[in-house]
């Protein structure tokens, strides 16, 4: 099998050519631990070597554990017997390879175990793993988002107690956030939490849908304040599995057979408050969520290579009316629309983890300065706008994207690719969920067109119009400021019509324009370095910029029916 980190060429060109230098400068705090561990740092150069060994490392466990077994996982699943959850073997076997590679605990500091890595080069590892397995990254990744939170928010004792055990591998972990009442609304989350006689937090209450929610260490989302109703009430909670939990099911789902969802029933379960009470939902679970979405992109990311790679595989293979399916121009457009995609996606996602690791690294440092500098906390406010407004954009484009690459994969391998022994129906059904958990992309739109009517999008563009040098890719940067500009007149005229339904009623295709105009952006400073990367950028604009221009006419047309029409078309009756 092969290496999923070394035989992908364009994950290889981005690492080459990212420029992470303040990302590390940020992340190793002036390169602190030099002098304390012996795998840490001492230059940004040291640290790209680094984080290489460590890519190859998980390429490796990717390409020769888990694909390899990822059918086998996909056909046995879960187990679920008498309250206990057990992995399928290869499942549990991957887990066991992570743990003696110490490959957890992946951005957490090292004093705790962790390896310190940016989310830039964590996000890398998801992708790989997803292409393997898109259910053991539901479990692995957890693991992280879990520990991350912990470490962000939580005190020093409690980090020192838990962090390492979940940086080891000795436990597995869940967010327990979901409720059968309060899916995307979490502020209707009604498990309450209270204290006894002795202050002892204890929490009652059901939560279902919960990936992995078998797992030992698990952040759950209660309401402390009695009497509340909204997100004002609610608190967030560390609960260590005991006898006060018992998982009364797990689902049957259509995919992601090898991660266990689950239904919970707390009874007095004893529970640690995390940070101050009442900002659980304002303020824990949305950087909770944030980072889980960025997994979930790279979960969905990592889906569509692998359906690609078995489509372009199959078509190279199967041979109609004498010539492999691959020479026909129907199929040839497919893939190569797959593939285009994908590398549009990778490269939105690696610049949204690489703004998101500069605004986490501003924050450490304006928390550990105390008094900052304006200039410091006008950097914190820029660089929080940016990742809010791009990890949403990130998630719905990259989790739609990944649909419709599964989609073409199981078209390009025709009657075959219905059957289970064929890859292309799992990629199919495991892509599904990606653009439904962690938030809709209905949800991603509403999260993402606040950033972009209020001009965050636009400072975005601006930086890049002032770092990059595009004389080289001269023609496509005016095709692209020709797309920026018609996005311009469809957000103006939204503005204009001060009119919350209809910007409500164009947010997704308004979200849609922007993210062609930031990936083309992305993809001009990419195609600077690479006359490959020139071909891509060209067939990208082909397509882009027709489907920004009608997007921007809807827009600006002013259409009705949906509005004032509704009614009498759902009804149906004549």
């Amino acid at each position: 099998m092969a290496n999923f980190y070394r035989d992908n060429p364009d994950i290889l060109f981005h690492m080459k050519n990212m420029d992470l230098k303040r990302v590390i400068e940020l992340k190793e705090d002036g390169f602190a631990d030099k002098d304390t561990y012996d795998i840490a740092p001492g230059s940004v150069e040291e640290a790209v070597e680094t984080y290489d060994s460590v890519l190859e490392l998980v390429g490796d466990i990717a390409g020769n554990t888990i694909a390899p077994k990822a059918s086998e996982v996909d056909s046995e699943g879960a187990h679920f017997k008498d309250g206990v959850v057990t992995y399928a073997k290869a499942t549990k076997e991957a887990l066991d390879v992570c743990k003696e590679s110490q490959l957890f605990g992946f951005t957490i500091p090292r004093k705790y175990g962790g390896l310190n890595c940016p989310i830039t080069i964590y996000t890398i590892a998801i992708e790989m793993i997803s292409r393997a397995d898109a259910s053991f990254m539901n479990i692995y990744g957890l693991q992280d988002d879990i520990a991350g939170t912990i470490n962000r928010f939580a005190d020093e004792e409690i980090k020192a107690k838990f962090l390492p055990r979940l940086c080891s591998g000795e436990v597995t972990a869940s967010m327990a956030l979901t409720e059968p009442d309060a899916g995307s609304d979490l502020q209707a989350v009604m498990v309450r939490a209270r204290q006894d006689d002795k202050g002892q937090w204890l929490l009652n209450g059901v939560k279902h849908f919960i990936t992995n929610g078998n797992g030992e260490i698990s952040l759950v989302l209660a309401r402390s304040e009695e009497q509340t109703s909204d997100g004002r009430g609610l608190s967030m909670f560390l609960y260590e599995r005991d006898k006060n939990m018992i998982i009364r099911r797990i689902e049957h789902k259509m995919g992601i057979h090898g991660s266990p969802t689950c239904e919970l029933q707390f009874d007095d379960a004893p529970a640690i408050l995390i940070g101050q009470r009442r900002m659980g939902l304002i303020k824990y679970v949305m950087a909770l969520m944030n980072e889980a979405r960025i997994g979930v992109s790279a979960q969905a990311l990592g889906i569509a290579e692998a359906a690609y790679r078995a489509a372009k595989k199959h078509s190279e293979l199967r041979v109609q009316f004498k010539t492999p399916i691959i020479n026909m121009i129907p199929v040839s457009e497919m893939l190569l629309n797959m593939k285009v995609k994908i590398e549009a996606g990778r490269a939105l996602l690696y610049e949204t983890t690489r703004l998101v690791d500069i605004k986490d690294g501003l924050e450490r440092l304006f928390e550990k300065q105390g008094e900052s500098p304006r200039e410091l906390r006008d950097e914190v406010k820029k660089y929080s706008a940016f990742a809010g407004m791009l990890t949403p954009l990130c998630k719905a484009y990259n989790t739609e994207m990944a649909n419709e690459v599964a989609n073409d994969g199981l078209q390009v391998h025709g009657g075959v690719g219905y059957m289970h022994e064929f890859d292309a129906e799992r990629f199919y059904r495991d892509a599904r969920i990606t653009n439904i958990y962690e938030g809709t992309t209905q949800l991603q739109v509403v999260a993402a067109i606040g950033g972009i009517i209020k001009g965050t999008l636009d400072e975005l563009i601006s930086e890049y119009e002032a770092t990059f040098d595009f004389s080289s890719v001269s023609d496509y940067h005016k095709t692209i400021k020709e797309m920026h500009i018609l996005l311009n007149k469809a957000v103006h005229f939204v503005k204009e019509k001060k009119s919350a339904d209809y910007q409500t009623y164009h947010s997704r295709r308004i979200v849609e324009m922007a993210n062609k105009v930031l990936i083309g952006y992305l993809m001009l400073r990419d195609a600077g370095k690479s006359d490959r990367k020139k071909d891509v950028l060209n067939y990208f604009l082909e397509y882009s910029l027709p489907e920004v221009t009608m997007k921007s006419q809807i827009v600006l047309s002013e259409p009705t029916a949906l509005l004032e029409k509704k009614a009498s078309i759902l009804d149906g009756v004549n």
